[in-house]
């Protein structure tokens, strides 16, 4: 049976338990509410006399709930954080929040972190926070407003719009003197800059050289590591030849910082996960993405799939980068 509304007990009162029920500490709780411990106590003893029943037992330094207590505190915590939030996000209506985006480490320092002051020339009174981080984003679990990942058609969600495509081929420093791989001869006095990561295969040298018939070549050693743009780096440190991502490093190589190194013309083709041929220096698969205006003269039209809805993306093999967009409310 409801209690009329004229007898149900104030929100003080209700507030003051809850807050001890969180903390299971009237101490505490007080230090939550800016009261004193014995205003806090005052209340809970209220609340016990309007309801007839004792809601906690007092111990030595401790409290604990009563069976009465614990039912009340389920329906009451639930109840006031409910109030909690409706009323923040009332409060910060029409207030501007900061927009969260979450990139991969390698396009973060490659891709977005060069692009980010002409957007903040265009955009001035947006405040932008980046996340860099490699791991499969969850928006609305991980308040990103904003998600670039590597995905394929089958696992980019709906509303995502294409950025750009994947190639692959070898670069160097200008300083190395190195002006095409046209035969394994080119790569005998050079150590080789390589992805440690097993996940992308099409950026390690076992698979390029293979591929190339080239398998058992001489080189001066292999440099690992375990994120791309630490390639990237030594590449421009003129430490080796590291297998390019062209759309995140163009800029570099626009401006002479890297070249690009030719393969031969004619050589083995080989074959991506989904079976279908390609050259070595590979085209990623199309998928939906976020567009931003700023896409690369080599990359195709964005396109658009019709896709199950989801709110995660995933890293996968060779393909498009895409950004996944969380609605919010302002």
């Amino acid at each position: 049976m409801s209690l009329p509304l004229v007898r149900l007990s104030s929100l003080d009162l209700i507030r003051g338990f809850v807050a001890v029920g969180r903390r299971m500490s009237i101490t505490l709780a007080s230090q939550d509410l800016c009261l004193t411990q014995s205003a806090v106590s005052r209340q809970i003893n209220a609340l016990e006399e309007q309801l007839g029943v004792k809601l906690l037992v007092r111990g030595y330094r401790s409290i604990s709930f009563t069976a009465e207590g614990e039912r009340l505190f389920r329906s009451a915590d639930g109840a006031v954080q409910q109030l909690q939030d409706v009323m923040g996000e009332i409060h910060t209506t029409g207030v501007l929040r900061p927009v969260m985006l979450s990139a991969s480490i390698g396009v973060t320092g490659l891709w977005l972190l060069p692009r980010l002051s002409r957007f903040q020339k265009r955009h001035p009174g947006v405040d932008l926070r980046v996340s860099a981080n490699n791991r499969v984003a969850d928006l609305r679990s991980d308040g990103i407003d904003l998600a670039i990942r590597y995905t394929t058609p089958s696992l980019a969600p709906e509303g995502s719009t294409r950025l750009f495509g994947e190639s692959i081929a070898p670069v160097a420093h200008p300083s190395l003197g190195l002006k095409s791989l046209r035969s394994a001869q080119a790569l005998s006095k050079q150590s080789l800059l390589e992805f440690d990561n097993p996940t992308h295969p099409w950026l390690q040298w076992g698979d390029w050289l293979s591929a190339m018939g080239w398998a058992d070549v001489k080189h001066q050693g292999v440099l690992h590591f375990n994120q791309y743009d630490q390639v990237i780096q030594a590449a421009l440190d003129a430490q080796g030849v590291a297998l390019g991502r062209l759309e995140l490093i163009q800029p570099l190589l626009d401006d002479g910082r890297l070249v690009l190194l030719p393969r031969p013309r004619t050589g083995p083709r080989r074959h991506t996960p989904t079976g279908s041929s390609v050259p070595t220096s590979i085209r990623g698969q199309t998928c939906a993405a976020w567009r931003n205006g700023s896409r690369s003269k080599r990359e195709a039209p964005a396109r658009s799939f019709s896709l199950p809805q989801e709110n995660r993306l995933a890293e996968a093999t060779p393909a498009d980068a895409t950004c996944e967009r969380r609605h919010r409310r302002a």
